[in-house]
């Protein structure tokens, strides 16, 4: 029987001593925001063991931020297309992202970034992937990544609270 996502989740964290949980997203992209808004439910209530970022498009914008913080995992939380449903969240480790893999809405390869932290920092890399119904513009989640977002957020909340 196949993991669930929560339980990849648990067993990845275990032994964490400093997390960052890295929002990325366009915030005027409705669901590509989904990275952001899960940050934005888990804010306050963590303990300072982890640092929480919103990173939006350029998550190595936030580069000297994570390397100061000196931490053992980064979960950096997207949207990614997949070919799943909406809503779907997949746990990816940093060493399946194929450089060349086109999902992502960002500047620089998720894989490039999350290559440095590994070696600049020696932290674990992992990513939270949310499957969009729509990366059109506006604002707000889709119904289905919204419920998707805050079921993750619990459980981000029990893991790291």
């Amino acid at each position: 029987m196949a993991e669930t996502v929560e339980q990849q989740l648990a067993c990845w964290f275990a032994g964490a001593k400093k997390v960052v949980v890295a929002g990325v997203g366009n915030p005027i992209r409705k669901d590509d925001s989904v990275g952001l808004k899960v940050v934005e439910k888990i804010r306050g209530k963590l303990s300072k063991s982890v640092l929480l970022l919103e990173c939006e498009t350029v998550p190595e914008s936030s580069l000297l931020e994570i390397e100061t913080f000196h931490p053992t995992h980064v979960l950096i939380v997207d949207a990614a297309f997949l070919g799943h449903k909406p809503g779907e969240t997949s746990f990816v480790g940093a060493s399946k992202l194929d450089v060349s893999s086109g999902f992502s809405t960002h500047l620089l390869p998720l894989k490039i970034f999350c290559d440095y932290v590994e070696q600049a920092v020696g932290a674990k890399v992992a990513l939270l992937l949310f499957e969009p119904e729509s990366v059109d513009f506006g604002e707000g989640l889709s119904a289905s990544v919204e419920a998707a977002a805050l079921r993750s957020a619990k459980v981000l909340v029990e893991l790291l609270g």
